[in-house]
């Protein structure tokens, strides 16, 4: 009972049901642990310290009158801040909504406040869930647990990094792009996306319409499928929400997957974004185990990356930038470098050009069809090892291909388990997709590789006296000179001030940064289609 900041939800919730481990005590225990680390990591926004004693209290004076609720009874947990929570701080990460206090709670802290567990904080993210790492926002980026000076992920930066420092065994993160996946992936914990409208939105700050996904984070595939189970169903108050019966997804996890038919997208980390060779070595070790376990795996093609990306950067592009226009417009000096560099160039993007995205999604999704019809999960690589949060640039969202991006675009369940370690002991990631609503075949697939593997037994230590320099903040302290030509950059300059835009000289040269990217991105999605071809504006279920 020493380590009571690595017990697993499962665990844990085992101990507390048995009235071995009481609710309060293990809260306390991991407070203890926040207030002695997280000035070096980073990963909370809001501790909510004084309600979490109170909700453990609570729990453990029901459980012990016999009112024991489930699982989650009783287990800390933190939110992304940009789940609205009563009566607290959700932030955003951003000096918009230093003061956003909401009336209401999302629907899925609502479900866990519902289940019994306890809430610790809000965390870090990336500023509304956009953009990268950023210095210059009212809170610092979350580390990463395993090498202070290296990047835990973005968006849902502070829920992996506090997974991974043993902060707390559950978290819920968002995923538009790749934002529950690749801070699963660089710091090591296991982080779901579920099917789009698995789990409400409700009262979660908007991204992108098209593309957002609430999802459990934690540090094993049954505790993320715990979480899951208590926080999906329908909900009305999501427009995109699904009318479907919810499964037991614990009852899923058995070790067994003889004859499990595994296609291996290995062209994404061989040909797309050759990986590091760490991560390639990981990847071939995964395959073997998986074939020792006796599932048929065969390599596969999988729809294209870069056509993917352009899809999501034009359709999620626009639609931030629509959520955000009004503060665009009166008030563009309090948000941070980094998200301006994402989100303005969207002003360059015609309506033809969304329009033309989403008929593209259209063919996509038609195009994995023949792949969910042969194989039960897909595999390909995650992200690793992290880089060091100096080496961030703002263009990067633009210039880099992301492995997680086509699995939001397709819009099925995506989960990111760890595959190994770098040579330098950073973690490794691979990521498993299901066909729409296949969250048991991907939660069994690598419930089933995890427990072979043996690689969640290992966790970062964090040296509460340790003092980590960033050599420098390129990201933050110059903005490279615009390599436009004359007529591209008044085309630019004049397309911002059409949408209403009023910037200042920084900020123009912010978008001019990364305008050719956008410009490109545009120019790639203007084929000829056939008049026939449909549009795809949400995912129908």
């Amino acid at each position: 009972m020493k380590d009571l900041h690595l017990l697993s939800i499962a665990d844990a919730g085992k101990l507390i049901r048995a009235r071995q481990l009481s609710p309060v005590e293990l809260t306390d225990a991991l407070l203890r642990r926040i207030a002695d680390l997280d000035p070096q990591v980073h990963a909370f926004i809001t501790l909510t310290a004084e309600r979490a004693r109170e909700q453990a209290r609570k729990a453990e004076q029901e459980i012990v009158k016999g009112g024991y609720r489930g699982p989650l009874h009783g287990i800390p947990f933190g939110l992304k801040d940009i789940y609205d929570t009563q009566g607290i701080l959700t932030s955003g990460h951003s000096k918009v909504c230093m003061n956003n206090v909401p009336e209401s709670d999302a629907a899925a802290t609502k479900a866990l406040y519902d289940a019994g567990a306890v809430l610790l904080g809000k965390l870090a993210t990336h500023e509304f869930a956009h953009g990268g790492p950023s210095f210059d926002l009212p809170w610092p980026p979350a580390r990463n647990p395993w090498h202070l000076a290296h990047f835990s992920g973005g968006s849902s930066s502070g829920s992996a990094a506090a997974l991974a420092a043993g902060f707390l065994p559950a978290a819920l993160g968002t995923d538009t792009g790749g934002s529950i996946r690749g801070p699963s992936s660089l710091c090591g914990v296991v982080g779901l996306k579920p099917t789009y409208g698995l789990v409400s939105r409700a009262g979660v700050m908007t991204n992108s319409f098209t593309f957002d996904h609430c999802g459990p984070m934690a540090r094993s595939v049954e505790d993320c499928a715990l979480l899951l189970q208590v926080i999906a169903g329908y909900d009305v108050r999501d427009p995109a929400s699904a009318k479907r019966e919810v499964p037991d997804y614990r009852a899923a996890l058995t070790q067994d997957i003889k004859g499990l038919r595994i296609g291996v997208g290995r062209h994404f980390w061989e040909e797309d974004v050759p990986a590091h060779p760490d991560l390639s070595r990981a990847m071939e070790e995964a395959i073997d185990v998986f074939k020792r376990l006796g599932a048929r795996v065969e390599d596969c093609r999988l729809p294209s990356l870069s056509d993917s990306v352009d899809v999501k950067m034009i359709i999620g592009e626009s639609e931030i930038f629509s959520v955000h226009f009004n503060h665009l417009v009166e008030r563009p000096g309090d948000f941070g470098r980094d998200f301006l560099g994402r989100i303005l160039p969207a002003c360059l993007f015609e309506a033809a050009d969304y329009v033309g995205a989403c008929r593209e999604r259209t063919r996509i999704l038609a195009s994995m069809e023949p792949l969910y019809d042969r194989y039960d999960v897909l595999l390909t690589a995650g992200l690793g090892p992290a880089p060091r949060l100096d080496a961030y640039k703002t263009e990067s969202a633009w210039k880099n291909l992301n492995p997680f991006t086509p699995f939001s675009v397709t819009a099925g369940p995506a989960l990111v388990l760890r595959c190994g370690f770098s040579k330098t002991g950073l973690p490794l990631g691979m990521q498993i997709v299901g066909r729409p609503f296949g969250e048991r075949e991907v939660l069994k697939a690598g419930f089933a590789y995890e427990q072979a593997a043996g690689l969640h037994s290992t966790w970062p230590a964090v040296d509460p006296a340790a003092h980590v320099t960033l050599t420098s903040i390129e990201n933050e302290r110059s903005i490279p000179a615009s390599t436009l030509e004359p007529d591209a950059r008044s085309f630019v300059i004049g397309a911002a001030a059409k949408a209403g835009l009023r910037l200042d000289e920084r900020q123009t040269s912010i978008l001019l940064e990364s305008a050719p990217h956008a410009l490109s991105t545009a120019r790639r999605i203007r084929r000829r289609r056939e008049m026939t071809e449909q549009h795809s504006l949400i995912f129908t279920h």
